[in-house]
């Protein structure tokens, strides 16, 4: 009895979740009420809270089931074993634009999150959320630069924080533009030459370097 207690509330945690997904996106998180979930989802408000605290969990639990199929590739990039770091995040972006241009789930909630989440006031701990998460990714594709830099596939000069910054905009500045302009490029089909320019800018930019070289004297611009 208790195992199927069990998994009847994980069933309707993920009723829940469809639903919000589903309002969230036809609606915007802001135009979205509890109550429009719970009529959404066939259970009641009171189920909601008992899974979720408010809209910003809702939201939040959504971008986690993101995360899984990727987390093994982020870790390989990211451990001092690992031989091609820079080969492992490679894929990993990679497979994240061919998720987010074909798989439906994936592109609604990215939608979600880029044009139809706004951070009002009962959006606040969202907002927190995002901020302690985009935190930890930029820690995150740190460490992986410091790795592909140990392994000598990038420039010894490399300035790392400053290349995870660049590597951090870049992506999100894709995926956003790509959702808002689906038709001006496709996604899908140019993934890989998409991350390379990116790679190749860690590579080549002489401002992406910690050491410049000085200029001998006499020489001017």
């Amino acid at each position: 009895m208790a195992r199927r207690t069990k998994e009847e509330a994980q069933v309707t945690r993920s009723q829940i979740l469809q639903a919000a997904e589903q309002a969230f996106y036809e609606r915007g998180v802001a135009r979205t009420t509890l109550a429009d979930i719970a009529t959404l989802a066939g259970v009641t408000r009171g189920a909601i809270y008992w899974h979720f605290n408010n809209k910003a969990d809702l939201v939040q639990a959504m971008l986690d089931s993101l995360k899984e199929p990727l987390e093994d590739m982020a870790k390989a990039s990211e451990s001092e074993d690992e031989e091609d770091p820079l080969g492992c995040m490679r894929k990993l972006l990679v497979h994240l634009f061919h998720d987010v241009a074909l798989d439906p789930k994936t592109r609604r909630i990215n939608e979600i999150l880029f044009h139809k989440c706004e951070f009002t006031d009962e959006m606040c701990d969202f907002r927190r959320q995002r901020q302690a998460n985009a935190l930890l990714c930029n820690e995150r594709i740190n460490l992986a630069l410091s790795n592909a830099v140990r392994q000598g596939q990038l420039p010894a000069e490399l300035d790392v924080p400053r290349a995870a910054v660049c590597l951090f905009s870049y992506i999100n500045g894709i995926i956003d533009q790509w959702l808002l302009v689906p038709d001006s490029f496709s996604l899908s089909a140019d993934a890989e030459r998409l991350v390379d320019s990116c790679l190749d800018m860690l590579l080549l930019s002489p401002a992406l370097r910690s050491r410049v070289p000085s200029m001998p004297q006499g020489t001017s611009i």
